[in-house]
């Protein structure tokens, strides 16, 4: 089951596309955290999904607020992805899918990814939980529009 709006954000620490371990705590620190969950690497959707993030990244900052993903892929996979699409925020390896589990994105039998996009406070609050699956640019407009309130 999804994380919902209130509930607090698990920790974690991931490897980065260049190997390194990232922490939520890391990502806070600048400020609040939206954090999107999606299926595979350099596949039509998800290549929609993080460009439309890519697209709308200057904005977000302007907001205060850190991008990263997350996907099961290795960290190899997240730097071909990151090259080949000029991705300008941080995407994080979850091989084993320990913090897909504990984030509640687990899909169909546990094998992939649903699309969920989290924003996290730094008080490590959820503060929005977007779900869809098949419109990919709805997850950025969720967190835009939920920052201009």
């Amino acid at each position: 089951m999804p994380l919902k709006t209130g509930d607090t954000a698990p920790d974690f620490t991931l490897p980065d596309q260049q190997g390194r371990p990232v922490s939520l705590d890391t990502l806070l620190e600048k400020g609040p955290l939206v954090l999107f969950f999606y299926p595979k690497d350099d596949t039509p959707g998800c290549t929609r999904q993080a460009c439309s993030f890519r697209d709308n990244y200057a904005a977000l900052l302007q907001h205060g607020v850190e991008v990263a993903g997350v996907s099961r892929d290795t960290e190899t996979d997240h730097a071909s992805f990151i090259g080949k699409h000029d991705l300008p925020y941080t995407l994080l390896s979850d091989t084993d899918g320990a913090i897909h589990k504990k984030y509640g994105v687990l899909g169909l039998f546990g094998m992939l990814s649903r699309r969920i996009t989290y924003m996290i406070d730094r008080e490590k609050k959820i503060v929005l939980r977007h779900v869809d699956n098949f419109r990919m640019d709805s997850h950025v407009g969720a967190v835009l529009q939920a920052l201009d309130k």
